[in-house]
């Protein structure tokens, strides 16, 4: 709730859009969120404007191996 708070309080201070990234198993989190002020708090006054995935590699500092991370990057935009 502490997301959906920060993302509720930029919108409604006049911010345009807002952009919620996560990686890995944060990803459902940032999903939540969205979905959350999306339906929840602003169900008329919201839209996903764009979606991007990708992923990132991440080199471990205790034992130097590399691995993917995916991540997300939603935007949220206040309709006109």
């Amino acid at each position: 709730m502490n997301y959906v708070l920060a993302a509720l309080t930029l919108l409604n201070q006049g911010v345009p859009e807002i952009v919620v990234k996560a990686r890995g198993r944060a990803i459902s989190k940032a999903v939540d969120t969205v979905e959350i002020v999306r339906n929840r708090f602003l169900p008329d006054k919201v839209d996903v404007k764009e979606i991007r995935i990708g992923s990132q590699v991440v080199t471990s500092q205790q034992d130097n191996r590399q691995s993917r991370v995916s991540t997300i990057e939603i935007v949220l935009r206040k309709r006109a």
